[in-house]
């Protein structure tokens, strides 16, 4: 079904747009690749959606079946009310691959996609075979307890506290919805023609949905009780299966290996050059061998 989804986006043969109807929310993801292939799963971030991918998944469909979901709350997926902890986030996510009969798939996520990842793998570790967490700050785990305050660092990371303030960002953010996005997406970039104008106003449509601006704070207002979450699911059990941490020279958190090395059993830490915080979008060739070598390996 793709009656809602942008002319240009919904034709390209490329990809497949489909929906799923799970627990009474309706589910959007993007296939791409032969369905005989090994899965390959995709989450995206915040203010994003699978379009995110669009540039990686091409280059992957070689030789995964890739499977690129929007979140409950995130582009064409229906946006509740409530349930954006991780935990219940990929209880979600795991539901819908249930749904699709997909029971052992490698997972890769950027941002908001990798706070929802990092729990997934430790709550289904005989599912997820590898796992790629991308220059994210996550709940408990990489998310530093006090977020940097020089200049030099502290407009990387400014939103965690403002999207978590009660009412104010909806009244800041409505109606300056591409102001907003405009910054959000150009400043963090290496390249700031990394985001066409096509692109921009494919993300400001799927920002000012209905719902689409709640769900996307929902995910930082919920940081307090997914970061207990995880917290509680680290000291049962470290992630098992290898983690590669993909970092960029011009990211937001310098090193995503670090940190993880505490809580998993293999780590291998990949820093991406000339690459700020988008890294599917600005590094696609670069990012593409990487998963590739990495979710090819037995």
């Amino acid at each position: 079904m793709t009656d809602q989804l942008q002319p240009a986006l919904s034709s390209d043969a490329r990809f497949q747009h489909c929906f799923e109807t799970i627990d009474g929310l309706r589910l959007h993801y993007v296939t791409a690749g032969a369905r005989e292939a090994e899965p390959l799963v995709l989450l995206a971030g915040y203010p994003q959606s699978w379009l995110a991918w669009r540039k990686v998944m091409p280059i992957l469909a070689a030789h995964f079946y890739v499977i690129a979901v929007d979140l409950p709350g995130q582009g064409e997926s229906d946006k509740p009310l409530d349930g954006y902890d991780t935990g219940t986030v990929a209880r979600r996510v795991h539901a819908l691959l249930e749904r699709l009969a997909i029971s052992r798939y490698g997972l890769a996520a950027h941002d908001i996609g990798a706070w929802v990842a990092l729990p997934y793998a430790l709550m289904f570790p005989n599912e997820v075979s590898r796992l790629a967490l991308l220059d994210a700050g996550i709940p408990g785990v990489t998310l530093p307890d006090m977020l940097p305050t020089a200049p030099d660092r502290a407009w990387r990371t400014w939103h965690f506290p403002f999207h978590m303030i009660p009412d104010l960002p909806e009244a800041l953010i409505a109606g300056r919805e591409r102001i907003y996005l405009d910054w959000f997406l150009r400043r963090k970039v290496a390249n700031p023609q990394t985001f066409s104008e096509a692109d921009l106003d494919e993300y400001v449509r799927i920002f000012t949905l209905p719902g689409a601006l709640r769900a996307g704070l929902a995910f930082y207002r919920s940081v307090g009780r997914s970061a207990e979450q995880n917290r509680a699911l680290i000291c049962d059990a470290k992630i098992a299966m290898p983690v590669l941490a993909v970092s960029a020279d011009q990211g937001s958190i310098p090193d995503m290996a670090a940190p993880l090395r505490s809580f998993a059993e293999t780590v291998r830490g990949e820093t991406i050059p000339q690459c700020g915080h988008f890294i599917p979008e600005e590094q696609p060739d670069a990012l593409a061998r990487l998963f590739t070598e990495f979710f090819a390996e037995q």
